[in-house]
């Protein structure tokens, strides 16, 4: 089992921002930007375009609403998506947002947040969750 089904199941503990039956979002825990999200399969799959087409449509679909309450939590202009990544063998999307592409920018130091932020954080994305 990787770290991300572990997060998923609830075996490392996370900023849980929404979930389904299918998909699990939570909290980068090295944003980029303040409501910096991960939003993930809870089935094993390294890599996105190895998943059937009807679960990728969900996924997308999903990783939707979580967008929409990243923006109705942290108003911007949009909020932008990523797929990228080598380091952890599960597919992610990641969800930002954003006020100018530099925002995107995952070379920029990242955040450093207390424990407290990231509960403030993770919970208004999941109160705009619908």
């Amino acid at each position: 089992m990787d770290i991300f089904s572990k997060i998923a199941a609830g075996e490392i503990p996370s900023y849980k921002c929404a979930e389904n039956e299918e998909f699990y979002a939570f909290l980068d825990i090295s944003p980029v930007v303040r409501g910096h999200v991960l939003v993930i399969p809870r089935r094993e799959v390294d890599y996105i375009f190895d998943m059937e087409d009807d679960e990728l449509s969900r996924f997308h679909v999903f990783a939707k609403r979580v967008a929409k309450a990243i923006k109705a939590a942290f108003p911007c202009k949009k909020v932008g998506m990523s797929v990228f990544g080598l380091e952890v063998p599960h597919a992610h999307i990641h969800l930002m947002p954003m006020n100018s592409e530099g925002d995107m920018d995952f070379r920029r130091e990242k955040l450093q947040l207390s424990q407290e932020e990231m509960q403030e954080i993770a919970a208004k994305i999941r109160e705009a969750f619908v």
